[in-house]
């Protein structure tokens, strides 16, 4: 597959009227019934409605409207809503449930001219480290039809991957559009907290740490995405106004790397030999990279801090479990028993753990301006199971494979996922790198620097073998 056409290029084409998005239109949804079947990426296709759009932005080009996303094709995560579309959070208890109006982001994209080409696939309640679902089932890698593309924002990752969309609209609370985008071998980005609103739709689990997040195949196409949905809402407590940060330059930044983030998680050989090549390519092309050891508060290591994820889902769907636990996915129904154990002071202790991690975050970048670490530390693993069994010959457990992000969404801070190369079985890992919050676009300016150094060609070998039906939009 030759590299498509940018997302910038493709909307001043559609704007100028050289490329008409009805046409775009037509070549994706031929794209999208000859590959999605085999992925299981994308859940929700109305053809019909896709060509009403299309030819709604040919009309709004034509009277002048300058629309930044003009006819480029972006897939919805299905824990967020599309006006009129079934969404289902990829749960049975909202299996029938069409969309009462868009979620504020889905608005913003509408109304830069983004065509919205499909619903994607999620693991329940955006809840789980896989992307499988008892409404849809389990979406494929494209690098390996027999693999997870990680979660839960998978649907998201695998439609980029191969084609079906060039840009994603995704959530982030704790590495789902940052995992599954290192798994597909895309760039994902979770924002500063609060730097896109969301003040309707589904319950959030995890609200103070959740992102409206941005998954693509290049940095820039990211970066105009999170331009357009850049915006508060009074209605959305956490929402906040971006400060006014000068750009600083690249080349005078410290730039610190962790291949553990001094917490000594376990790490694959080969994810560490990757990483360790890229940090010295990034060294070669002049920039100040050393190594790093973050500190961390006491006893963050042992800390459970997904006890506040379970008690969530318990508060929030825990009648309906008790009511008929059958209709949920029996990896939600676990952490809903968990979250009827967790006590009040619990919570308290965890909300003062995450201050402290704010506090430490704050502190660590007086000392570097920029953070690199891997994004995850094992390839894909099987569709079969929730996560690998080992990762650096030791027993990984239930999270082994997610240690890496978290941590950037309790701290609220700025986080991008790039491809860096393949790992030993030929499956693409990424290189994270992190910033301080609001400083999101240094952080996105270094990934595009990553993109240009490494000069990968990230194409899944089985649908590369389809010409990209944008390459002559």
């Amino acid at each position: 597959m030759s590299t498509p056409v940018s997302a910038l290029k493709l909307a001043a084409r559609v704007r100028s009227g050289e490329t008409r998005a009805v046409a775009i239109a037509e070549r994706q949804l031929a794209r999208i019934a000859a590959l999605n079947p085999s992925l299981n990426a994308l859940v929700q296709v109305d053809a019909v409605d896709v060509r009403r759009q299309a030819a709604l932005i040919d009309t709004r080009c034509a009277a002048g409207e300058d629309l930044p996303l003009a006819g480029v094709p972006v897939t919805i995560k299905d824990n967020l809503w599309l006006q009129g579309q079934i969404s289902t959070c990829g749960s049975w208890l909202y299996r029938n449930h069409r969309a009462p109006r868009d979620s504020w982001a889905v608005a913003r994209l509408r109304q830069a001219g983004a065509l919205l080409v499909g619903v994607s696939n999620c693991s329940e309640f955006a809840c789980k480290g896989v992307t499988d679902n008892r409404v849809y089932g389990a979406t494929c890698n494209p690098w390996d039809l027999t693999r997870t593309p990680g979660g839960s924002s998978g649907g998201a990752a695998a439609a980029v991957a191969a084609g079906l969309g060039m840009l994603a609209l995704a959530t982030d609370a704790g590495g789902s559009s940052r995992r599954p985008a290192a798994h597909c071998g895309v760039v994902g980005f979770k924002p500063s907290a609060g730097r896109i609103a969301d003040p309707w739709g589904f319950p959030v689990i995890g609200r103070e740490l959740n992102v409206i997040a941005q998954l693509g195949r290049r940095v820039a196409d990211v970066s105009l995405m999170l331009d357009v949905l850049t915006g508060v809402h009074p209605a959305d407590r956490f929402s906040t106004p971006m400060p006014t940060v000068a750009p600083r330059p690249l080349e005078t930044l410290r730039i610190g790397y962790s291949l553990d983030l001094g917490l000594g998680y376990a790490v694959d050989a080969d994810v560490a030999a990757l990483f360790e090549q890229t940090v010295s390519r990034l060294q070669s092309a002049g920039l100040q990279v050393r190594p790093f050891t973050p500190r961390w508060p006491q006893g963050l290591s042992a800390a459970p801090l997904l006890a506040a994820q379970h008690a969530e889902l318990a508060t929030h769907f825990g009648e309906a479990y008790r009511a008929d636990p059958t209709r949920f996915d029996p990896a939600i129904a676990e952490q809903i028993e968990a979250g009827f154990a967790v006590p009040a002071t619990q919570m308290v202790a965890l909300a003062a753990l995450r201050d402290a991690i704010v506090r430490n975050t704050a502190t660590l970048f007086e000392t570097v301006d920029l953070l690199l670490c891997p994004t995850v530390p094992v390839e894909p693993w099987s569709l079969d199971v929730l996560g690998p069994s080992t990762i650096g010959g030791r027993p990984a457990g239930p999270r082994g494979h997610a240690v890496f992000t978290p941590l950037f969404n309790q701290a609220g801070i700025p986080a991008l996922s790039v491809p860096c190369g393949l790992g030993a079985q030929g499956l693409p890992l990424g290189l994270q790198i992190v910033g301080p919050r609001f400083y999101d676009d240094d952080v996105l300016r270094l990934g595009a620097l990553v993109e240009v150094t490494l000069a990968l060609e990230m194409a899944p070998l089985g649908f590369s073998q389809m010409p990209d039906t944008l390459e002559q939009a």
